[in-house]
C-alpha cells in the first residue's frame, strides 16, 4: 500500500506538512493529542485551535487536509496522524492551532487501509468528507465521475466547510408549537414548493428555504399545523436526486436550497424555523439514515466507504455485490455498529439543539431494527432505545415509515413502541373503498376508528390512536388528482421505461385516463371524489398528513415516482390554485371543521362514544357493500355529536338516520353539491330522517341540541339535499 502522501502529492512548496509535532509545552493532553470527542472539527475558542476527530475502524493510516479558498487542489496544511498519539480505539483525532490553519477554509481526509476481498473501498489517493462535517462546499470543478473510479479527484471532491466562527443566532423569545388534537401534517418539497415562476414568489427566493417564508401566510390560512419537509441533508448535486433521498451528509443543509440573501444556508434555515415557529407551525424533518449516495460497489467513494466500507455499511459474502441492499438504493447502514447510531443520535440532537426542528420523519425505518448480519431484531434494536431515554429526543415528534425493501413492520410490529406510523393500510383500504372495490366497508370501519387492529390499547401494548399518521397520498405514488385520472402510473419522463414507481396504486380514473379530452362529468367526478378521500382524512381517528398541492388539484401528469424531475412535473403549478378554488376551499374547511371538533382526534380510541349503521339501523358488512355511516358522540369531549353517511355506491342510497330527532341535525358536508353548497356553516335542521346520498358522496351532520359557534369563517346557506 502506498502511503498516502505520496499519492495525493501533498509535498511542495503550497503544501506544510507535520507528522510528530513537539508539545512537551503543552499544557494537556488534549491539547497535544486532540480529544475524541466530539466527532468532526471543532472549534475551542479559549485555545483557538480546532479539535479534530474520525472514525475510521479498520485505517491503517489518516491524514487531516486543509485548504484555502485560492488553492483547492493542493493542501496548504497536512497533518499526519500517529496512531500512538492520535488515536483512541476507532477514532483518530488532533488539536491544530489556529496560527497553524491559517487562510484554511475547507478540511478533508486521506485514509488508507486493507480492503476486504472484492471490495474497493480504501482508496488514499481519494479525498474524504468528513460525515460529521456541519457545511460541505462542493469545488467550482467538483466531478462526481472521479469519485467513482480508480484515480485521485483532488480539487474536485466535497469538502468540509470549518464553521467554528460562526455567531450565534438570535431565536428571540420564539418557542416550538405543541399540536395534539389539532395536528395537521403538511408534507413539501423545498425546491418544488416555490420554483415554479407562476408561485408568486420572487426568482431570486424560488426554490429556497427563504421562499418558504413567503408562503407562511398561505399555509396558516389553509389551516396546516405542522409542516414535514422532505429530505433537507446535503447530497450529490450530480446526482439527479431532486427528491433528496440520497444523502452524503447527514449534518449539513442541502446548500443548494440557499438563496443569496442570508450568505449561509444554516443562517437561512434557521430564519425559516424561527418564522415558522412565529406562525404557530411546527417542522418535521423527513430524514433518511438508512443509506447514503454512494451506493453499490459501482458508487462514488466520498467518505464512508473511504473510511471503512465493513465500518459504516451492512456487507454480504457475494463478490459481485458485496454492499447489502435493504434500502433499494444500493447500501445500507450498520445499525449493528455503535459508532453508526452514535452518528445518527448526533444528527438528531444536532438538528434538534442548533437547528430547532420539532421533529423527525424516519425513512424505511425498519433499517434499524436489523442486526449486523441483516435480520430483523423483532425485539428491543439499541437504536430505538437509545433515542427514546435521550432528554433531547425523546419528546419530539416522531414518526416512522414502518417497513424497508423486505420488512414490513406496520403498528405492533415495529420496535419504536411510543412512535407515531406512516399508516401504509389507511392509504391502501381508503383508496380501495372510495374507488368502489368489495368487501372493503369492515376495514374502512378500522381505519376510521383509528387502526386499532395493528396499534391495540389493550394493556400488554397500551398504543394511541394518535400513533397511526393517516394519508391517502404522499410524495411517494400519484398525487391526489392523479389517484383520481389515472389507471395507470405514465413515469416515461424518469428513464426507466416506466419500470419504476409503484404499480399497486388502488387507482381509477374516473372513466378516462388523463386529463385529455377527458369529459365534462368525469371532470367533474374526479372533483368529488376529491373531496371523499379528504373528507375521510379529516373524519378519521389518529394524525392526518397529505401533500402539498392536492388542496388545488395539482398534478404529475400520471407519474407517481419523479424522483429525478426537477422542473415541472416535480414543480407544485400554482395556477392550479386559481382554476381549482373550490377544491382549496373544501380543503380549508375540513381542515377547520376538524380543529374546531377535538372529538375526532383523539389521543385514545373512540370505544363507546361511536355508533356504527347503515343506511338502516345496522352495519352492511357483506362483500357487496359500498356504504357505512357512524355516529361519534362528543359529550366526553365537551363536543356535539357528528353523523356521517357514507356511499361508494355508484347509485343513490336513502340513509335512515338512526338519532335523534330532523331538528336536531344540520348538514355540514355533502360533497356531491357543488360549491359554495359543498361545505355549509348554516345551522338550519334538517326537515326529515331520510336523506338521499349521492353516487360516490360523503355526507356530514352536526347536532344541533346545544348551538354554539364552530369556529368556520363560511357565511354561505345551502339549499338542503333530502329525499
Amino acid at each position: 500500500m502506498k502511503d498516502s502522501t505520496q499519492e495525493l502529492e501533498f509535498t511542495g512548496d503550497r503544501g506544510r506538512s507535520m507528522a510528530h509535532r513537539d508539545f512537551r509545552k503543552a499544557a494537556t493532553w488534549e491539547q497535544s493529542e486532540g480529544s475524541p470527542l466530539p466527532l468532526g472539527s471543532t472549534w475551542i475558542e479559549e485555545e483557538q485551535a480546532y479539535n479534530f476527530a474520525i472514525c475510521a475502524e479498520y485505517a491503517e493510516s489518516v491524514t487531516l487536509l486543509l485548504y484555502t479558498a485560492p488553492e483547492l487542489v493542493v493542501p496548504a496544511f497536512v497533518y499526519r496522524f500517529d496512531f500512538l498519539t492520535n488515536k483512541s480505539g476507532h477514532i483518530w483525532h488532533c488539536r491544530i492551532p489556529i496560527a497553524d490553519i491559517g487562510e484554511c477554509r475547507y478540511y478533508a481526509y486521506s485514509v488508507s487501509g486493507e480492503d476486504l476481498p472484492g471490495v474497493h473501498s480504501f482508496d488514499p489517493q481519494k479525498v474524504l468528507l468528513d460525515p460529521y462535517a456541519k457545511a460541505v462546499f462542493f469545488p467550482p470543478e467538483f466531478d462526481r465521475t472521479l469519485a467513482m473510479r480508480e484515480g485521485s479527484n483532488a480539487g474536485k471532491a466535497p469538502l468540509g466547510v470549518l464553521t467554528g466562527h460562526r455567531a450565534e443566532f438570535d431565536w428571540g423569545g420564539s418557542q416550538p408549537p405543541h399540536h395534539e388534537a389539532d395536528a395537521i401534517i403538511y408534507e413539501l418539497h423545498v425546491r418544488g414548493f416555490t420554483k415554479n415562476p407562476n408561485s408568486g414568489v420572487d426568482s431570486s427566493r424560488a426554490g429556497t428555504y427563504a421562499g418558504l417564508l413567503d408562503k407562511i401566510p398561505y399555509l396558516k390560512d389553509l389551516g396546516v399545523t405542522v409542516v414535514e419537509l422532505m429530505p433537507v441533508f446535503q447530497r450529490d448535486p450530480q446526482e439527479g436526486d431532486y427528491w433528496g433521498y440520497m444523502p452524503l451528509n447527514f449534518f449539513s443543509p442541502h446548500a443548494q436550497y440557499a438563496s443569496d440573501h442570508y450568505q449561509d444556508q444554516h443562517l437561512e434555515f434557521k430564519h425559516m424555523v424561527k418564522a415558522f415557529h412565529e406562525a404557530g407551525i411546527g417542522i418535521v424533518l423527513d430524514v433518511v439514515y438508512n443509506h447514503t449516495c454512494e451506493g453499490d460497489h459501482r458508487g462514488p467513494i466520498y467518505s464512508y466507504k473511504g473510511l471503512g466500507s465493513a465500518s459504516y455499511y451492512m456487507m454480504t459474502s457475494d463478490p459481485a455485490n458485496p454492499y447489502a441492499n435493504y434500502s433499494g438504493t444500493g447500501n445500507t447502514l450498520n445499525f449493528g455498529k455503535s459508532h453508526v447510531r452514535k452518528m445518527v443520535m448526533d444528527s438528531l440532537r444536532y438538528w434538534k439543539k442548533e437547528m430547532h426542528i420539532d421533529g423527525f420523519r424516519f425513512d424505511l425505518a425498519s433499517v434499524f431494527s436489523r442486526n449486523a448480519d441483516g435480520s430483523l431484531n423483532w425485539g428491543h434494536a439499541p437504536i430505538f432505545a437509545e433515542i427514546a431515554s435521550d432528554p433531547e429526543l425523546g419528546s419530539l415528534r416522531l414518526i416512522a415509515e414502518p417497513w424497508d425493501t423486505g420488512a414490513y413492520q406496520l403498528g405492533r410490529g415495529f420496535p419504536g413502541i411510543t412512535w407515531l406510523q406512516w399508516n401504509g393500510r389507511f392509504r391502501d383500504d381508503v383508496r380501495r373503498f372510495v374507488k368502489g372495490d368489495a368487501e372493503m366497508v369492515p376495514d374502512l370501519m378500522r381505519r376510521i376508528y383509528g387502526s386499532d387492529d395493528f396499534f391495540p390499547d389493550d394493556r400488554p401494548d397500551a398504543y394511541h390512536a394518535y400513533q397511526s399518521v393517516n394519508y391517502v397520498t404522499s410524495h411517494d405514488g400519484f398525487t391526489l388528482y392523479d389517484l383520481v385520472s389515472y389507471n395507470e402510473k405514465h413515469n416515461g419522463a424518469n428513464g426507466q421505461n416506466n419500470q419504476d414507481g409503484m404499480n399497486e396504486n388502488y387507482s381509477w380514473n374516473s372513466g378516462h385516463e388523463g386529463d385529455a379530452g377527458a369529459p365534462a362529468e368525469v371532470l367533474a367526478l374526479r372533483r368529488k371524489q376529491v373531496k371523499n378521500f379528504f373528507c375521510l382524512l379529516m373524519l378519521s381517528n389518529g394524525t392526518p398528513m397529505f401533500r402539498a398541492g392536492d388542496e388545488f388539484l395539482n398534478t404529475q401528469f400520471g407519474n407517481n415516482n419523479p424522483y429525478n424531475q426537477d422542473n415541472i412535473t416535480g414543480w407544485l403549478d400554482w395556477s392550479q390554485l386559481q382554476s381549482n378554488q373550490d377544491v382549496f376551499r373544501f380543503f380549508k374547511s375540513m381542515i377547520a371543521f376538524r380543529k374546531s371538533h377535538p372529538t375526532l382526534s383523539r389521543s385514545r380510541f373512540w370505544r363507546e362514544d361511536v355508533a356504527w349503521y347503515g343506511t338502516g339501523v345496522t352495519a352492511d358488512l357483506s362483500p357487496d357493500s359500498h356504504s357505512l355511516t357512524f355516529c361519534l358522540h362528543g359529550a366526553s369531549h365537551d363536543d356535539q355529536d357528528i353523523y356521517v353517511m357514507i356511499n361508494a355506491y355508484w347509485e343513490n342510497l336513502e340513509f335512515h338516520i338512526q338519532e335523534g330527532t330532523a331538528s336536531e341535525w344540520t348538514r355540514i358536508v355533502d360533497t356531491a353539491l357543488p360549491t359554495p353548497n359543498d361545505f355549509s356553516n348554516s345551522s338550519e335542521p334538517l326537515k326529515t330522517l331520510v336523506y338521499l346520498v349521492a353516487p360516490r358522496s360523503v355526507v356530514v351532520l352536526l347536532q344541533l341540541k346545544q348551538p354554539k359557534d364552530l369556529g368556520l369563517d363560511i357565511d354561505d346557506s345551502p339549499s338542503q339535499r333530502t329525499s
